[in-house]
């Protein structure tokens, strides 16, 4: 079982909808499926040096290989490349993502430990939007004593 083969059963889909790509997001030309890591890079932005490390860690599935070796990435690799690339955004660790890719790869008995990771993560970074807004609303006040000041400042001298 490859890490794209989850079922999203609320859904009704028959892959994990976390990790397709948005609707109408055209980010690989149509028709392939088969890229090479360069090709990769130029779609997300990564180093080869960290698909390298992904894999090398256990957070990539297996990569396929030509028949001279190099790395052969598919649409799949690159829909979990997105989930992953989320879940960085999260700040969830590392070793949790990787935990999460192994119990993905493990099969379905492992939903239970899955959504409760993911609520774990979705708890965190509801706490982290809330210091930000509590932040970006103190940042509002001081811009806006600052404006008026310099208006009051403005109107004094002419």
């Amino acid at each position: 079982m490859t890490v794209m083969e989850t079922t999203a059963e609320a859904t009704g889909t028959d892959t994990d909808v976390c990790v397709a790509p948005p609707e109408g997001e055209l980010r690989r030309p149509d028709g392939r499926d088969n890229y090479t890591i360069s090709e990769v890079v130029a779609f997300t932005g990564l180093s080869a040096h960290t698909l390298r490390w992904y894999e090398r860690i256990g957070l990539m599935p297996h990569i396929d290989r030509s028949h001279t070796g190099q790395r052969r990435y598919n649409n799949g690799d690159l829909d979990w490349l997105g989930l992953v690339g989320k879940l960085r955004l999260t700040g969830m660790p590392v070793a949790d993502m990787v935990r999460y890719a192994e119990m993905v790869r493990a099969g379905d008995h492992t939903y239970r430990e899955r959504f409760e990771l993911l609520e774990a993560t979705r708890r965190d970074v509801r706490e982290r939007i809330a210091e930000l807004q509590d932040t970006l609303a103190v940042l509002d006040r001081k811009i806006a004593f600052y404006g008026d000041a310099g208006r009051a400042l403005a109107s004094e001298r002419a």
